[in-house]
């Protein structure tokens, strides 16, 4: 019995938060591994800029997802990956057509800057694919079972 009281004041003096605290982690690297597979199962890359782009505490373009006391805070340095999750204006509002500097490659348009030559953009809506949310939605159904799987499973071996 006096083992089990023991154990009990370890797990409340932070035994249990340090598990919870890796336990959050590996749901973090769950979700980018979710965000991954959205993007490329609604086909939204084609140079795989965006789909390496997300990190775990990205300081740039943050995503934070929250839910009982834990914050898992997730980003992107790719400065229009919400412009492909949440769609945009091809112009700025007002603009009929714009202007793209690049260059095309076979069927390919390449963006360069510094180009001189390029191609002009009517102004339409770009639906978009909305990875995050959908990573979201499969991230809350995952997250109850999984939770309880850790839980029990640190319950039975620390309570050995």
């Amino acid at each position: 019995m006096n083992n089990f009281f023991d154990k009990c004041t370890r797990a409340g003096n932070g035994d249990f938060a340090r598990a919870l605290s890796t336990f959050l982690e590996g749901i973090g690297l769950e979700f980018l591994r979710i965000i991954e597979d959205e993007i490329v199962r609604r086909k939204v890359i084609d140079t795989r800029h965006l789909l390496a782009s997300f990190h775990k505490g990205e300081d740039d373009n943050i995503w934070e997802l929250s839910e009982a006391g834990l914050t898992l805070t997730v980003g992107t340095n790719a400065s229009y990956a919400t412009y492909v999750n949440d769609g945009h204006w091809t112009c700025e509002k007002g603009e009929a057509m714009r202007f793209v500097p690049g260059y095309w490659s076979g069927d390919r348009f390449i963006y360069n800057p510094a180009s001189h030559s390029g191609m002009m953009l009517k102004q339409k809506w770009v639906q978009g694919a909305h990875f995050w949310e959908s990573g979201l939605k499969i991230m809350e159904k995952m997250l109850p079972g999984l939770l309880d799987e850790m839980i029990s499973k640190w319950m039975g071996s620390y309570f050995r």
